[in-house]
C-alpha cells in the first residue's frame, strides 16, 4: 500500500488547528467585538437560541444547539427547509437566531433571514463569506476566518466545520461563564450516563445516621477495631468531645502499627489527623478522584466538622462514576 494513512492523518489535523490558530488571532483583533456583541444580545434575551443552518453547517448548528441548552442557555435547532414549509412558527419575537453558512449564500436560509428582518428577531451569522446575503441580513456579524479545508481537493467541509464548532463552544462558554453556571446547574440538564453520575452531590449516596463508623478520642484500640469490623468500611471516625472529626482509623494505620502492642494504643496514636474534608455537596467526581489519589476506599463527609455520612468506593461504583 503507497498511501500513508498516518501522513494523511497528520496533514488534516495539521490543517485543522492552523484553522482554530486563525480563529483564535481573529477573536484577538477583528472579531473580539462581535463576539462580546452576540454574548450581551444573548444573554439579555427573553427566549431562546435559534441555531439554524444546511448540510454540514447544519449538523455543526444542531451540535452547537444542544451545547447551549446543556450549559444554561434554552436552544434547539431548526432546520431551514422545515422553517421554509411553516417551522419559521417555531421562532418567536424574544428569540434570536444563530444561523451558520460558511460560504453565506445558502439559499436555504432564504426564508428564516427574511422572517428575521420582517419581525425584527436577531439574526447572528457564522460565515467565512463577509459579503454574502447572510451577512448583509446579520444583526452580529462573526466573520469566521478562510482557512483551507483539509480535504485535499478543498471541498469537503473539514476545517471549516471544525471552525464553527469551535465557535460555537466559544460562546456556549462565554455565556456559561458569564452568568456563573456550576457544575451542579449542568447536572439539571444532564443527569444521565456517567457524566450525569460524577455530577451528584456525594450527598444522596453517602451513608447517614448509625451507618457512620464512629468512636471517640477516649476510646482504645480494641474498640476501634470492633467497629471497623463491624460497619464494613474499612476505616472508623474520631470524634472529639465536641463531635467534631479529630481524625479518622483505617486499614492502612492498622497495618503500620502491626508490629506494635496495637491493642495497647489509644485511637489517638494511631489515627491520621485532620483526613482530607469533604461534604454533602461534593461531586462524586471529585470524591472519587481523592479516593484514587490518597489510595483510600471511603471518605468521611462533614458539616460543621462533624461527621454525618460516609461514602465509599462501592457507592460511587454502583452509581456509575468510574
Amino acid at each position: 500500500m503507497t498511501h500513508d494513512a498516518i501522513a494523511s492523518a497528520v496533514r488534516t489535523i495539521n490543517k485543522e488547528q492552523a484553522g482554530i490558530v486563525a480563529l483564535t488571532q481573529a477573536l484577538e483583533n477583528g472579531l473580539g467585538a462581535p463576539f462580546r456583541d452576540a454574548i450581551e444580545r444573548i444573554a439579555l434575551m427573553r427566549g431562546r437560541v435559534i441555531v439554524t443552518g444546511v448540510g454540514k453547517s447544519g449538523h455543526v448548528a444542531s451540535k452547537i444547539a444542544a451545547t447551549l441548552a446543556s450549559t444554561g442557555t434554552p436552544a434547539y435547532f431548526v432546520h431551514p427547509v422545515e422553517a421554509n414549509h411553516g417551522g419559521l412558527g417555531m421562532i418567536a419575537r424574544d428569540d434570536v437566531i444563530i444561523a451558520l453558512s460558511w460560504s453565506g449564500e445558502s439559499q436555504e436560509l432564504g426564508g428564516i433571514i427574511e422572517y428575521s428582518r420582517r419581525f425584527q428577531i436577531p439574526l447572528l451569522a457564522l460565515t467565512s463569506g463577509a459579503q454574502s446575503s447572510l451577512a448583509n441580513g446579520a444583526d452580529v456579524l462573526l466573520t469566521l476566518p478562510k482557512s483551507p479545508e483539509a480535504c485535499p481537493h478543498g471541498l469537503a467541509p473539514t476545517t471549516s466545520a471544525i471552525v464553527q464548532m469551535a465557535m460555537g463552544d466559544a460562546l456556549a462558554v462565554a455565556l456559561l461563564e458569564s452568568r456563573g453556571f456550576t457544575a451542579h446547574d449542568f447536572r439539571n440538564f444532564h443527569p444521565g450516563g456517567k457524566l450525569g453520575a460524577s455530577l451528584t452531590g456525594i450527598g444522596d449516596d453517602m451513608h447517614t445516621g448509625d451507618r457512620i463508623p464512629l468512636i471517640s478520642t477516649s476510646s482504645d484500640m480494641r474498640e476501634a477495631i470492633v467497629m471497623i469490623s463491624q460497619k464494613g468500611f474499612g476505616c472508623v471516625g474520631v470524634v472529639d468531645q465536641t463531635g467534631k472529626l479529630a481524625g479518622i482509623v483505617t486499614d492502612g494505620d492498622l497495618r503500620r502499627h502491626i508490629h506494635k502492642d496495637l491493642l495497647a494504643m489509644s485511637v489517638e496514636e494511631v489515627m491520621t489527623v485532620a483526613p482530607i474534608p469533604v461534604t454533602p455537596d461534593t461531586l462524586a467526581a471529585s470524591a472519587l478522584n481523592t479516593i484514587n489519589e490518597l489510595s483510600i476506599t471511603a471518605l468521611m463527609v462533614l458539616e460543621d466538622e462533624k461527621p454525618v455520612g460516609i461514602v465509599h468506593l462501592h457507592d460511587l461504583l454502583r452509581i456509575g462514576v468510574a
